[in-house]
């Protein structure tokens, strides 16, 4: 009976230190077992791990990818336009035990702080060499890969490794709102301007070049009938002249014809000549003026109206 007694505390001491001696690692954590803070052990599997009880402790970290927000930087591009910068990163532990041996007990909080500090300092140094329309384009996401490599390569020597960095805001301050969109304003009614100047430029060329075009066509196009107009009465000329020696005494006839044609449409005109004028042959007899060795008669030339009668005073 007294030996169960005493066996009993020792059992209990046992279980006890065989318990205190194990450890289980989950699969989203890694482990470290230190023995007065030097690092005897690396745990990084999940399952059941030991150590020597009161002498040894352990340390877990989340194994996880982690999510760092950074606080809203204000930055200068090349171009002197300030903007406000929010990002987000993605880091994980790499490496434990240089992890340990950087941030001490401060953990995950101390690396985030860290990894603060040099995310804002690639922010400035990669969007500081560049002017502010490419952080606002589609060379947005090369900026942040730089971004990313800057980090990374600095923070390796935490033990952590930087996934990934996205810029989540790139907004202009309130105060400098008003100025840039006034800029922004001008700059596209100097552009507009411009665009209407040549505008203007090129339809004066077209123009000129349409009245110039109008003036060689017209110019042509009269000489073209002057041409013809002098062709036409060299071909009439032609005619009257064959048809005067094939025939002069209808020619003589036609001729009259005409001026009696001319002497005779107005109504109000006098005509004072002698009663045996040439002009009256055809009129008068059948004969034809070559028989009487007479030219055909001219048209004659009307008389000029009497002076109207004035009254004496």
């Amino acid at each position: 009976m007294m030996k169960a007694q005493l066996l009993l505390p020792v059992a209990v001491v046992l279980g006890a230190a065989v318990l205190s001696s194990l450890f289980i690692v989950d699969e989203r954590e890694k482990a470290l077992v230190l023995q007065f803070g030097q690092v005897k052990q690396v745990k990084e599997e999940p399952g059941l791990g030991f150590k020597i009880p009161l002498i040894q402790e352990v340390v877990k970290y989340d194994a996880r990818i982690l999510g760092l927000p950074t606080q809203p930087l204000e930055v200068t591009p090349l171009d002197d336009r300030r903007l406000v910068v929010d990002a987000f990163a993605r880091w994980r532990i790499t490496d434990l035990v240089e992890f340990r041996e950087a941030v001490g007990v401060g953990g995950i909080d101390a690396a985030q702080t860290r990894l603060d500090r040099i995310l804002n300092a690639a922010i400035r140094e990669v969007l500081g060499a560049v002017p502010s329309n490419r952080v606002l384009s589609e060379d947005r996401t090369a900026l942040m890969n730089q971004i990313r490599d800057r980090a990374r390569a600095e923070s390796g020597a935490l033990g952590i490794e930087v996934i990934d960095v996205r810029l989540t805001r790139t907004d202009l301050p309130e105060q400098n709102l008003a100025a840039t969109f006034a800029r922004m304003r001008a700059e596209r009614e100097r552009e507009a301007a411009d665009e209407i100047a040549r505008g203007g430029e090129a339809a004066q060329r077209v123009r000129a070049t349409a009245d110039r075009t109008v003036v060689e066509l017209t110019s042509e196009a009269r000489r073209m009938a002057e041409v013809a107009r002098g062709e036409a009465d060299a071909e009439r000329n032609g005619i009257y002249a064959e048809a005067f020696g094939r025939d002069p005494e209808f020619f003589a006839f036609t001729r009259s014809l005409t001026s009696y044609e001319r002497a005779l449409q107005s109504g109000n005109s006098s005509i004072v000549m002698q009663p045996d004028s040439e002009f009256f042959t055809y009129l008068r007899s059948d004969v034809a003026p070559a028989d009487r060795g007479v030219a055909p008669a001219a048209a004659p030339t009307p008389a000029p109206a009497a002076p109207a009668p004035t009254t004496a005073p």
